[in-house]
């Protein structure tokens, strides 16, 4: 697979970029590619991770999501002294 550096994007653009890859939960160079491919008129075949197939199966969360389940099993990871003494 090819690689090419990218240099002098403004700002403005990648902060868009950047934007975009986190609301789709995905790599900013996924998104770059997607860009690419759609100014190019050509279809996009990525290779498929590993990760991707286990969310396609498993889902995934959002921020808030997993942030509340971290809450709902805070009680559970509370060590009581008592039963270890």
């Amino acid at each position: 697979m090819n690689q090419v550096t990218l240099r002098g994007i403004d700002d403005e653009v990648e902060k868009k970029i950047r934007r975009m890859a986190r609301e789709k939960g995905t790599s900013i160079n996924k998104v770059i590619l997607d860009l690419i491919h759609q100014q190019a008129g050509t279809k996009h075949k990525r290779k498929e991770v590993v990760s991707e197939s286990l969310r396609k199966l498993a889902g995934t969360w959002t921020k808030k999501q997993a942030a509340d389940f971290m809450d709902s099993i805070r009680s559970c990871e509370q060590i009581d002294e008592a039963i270890w003494k």
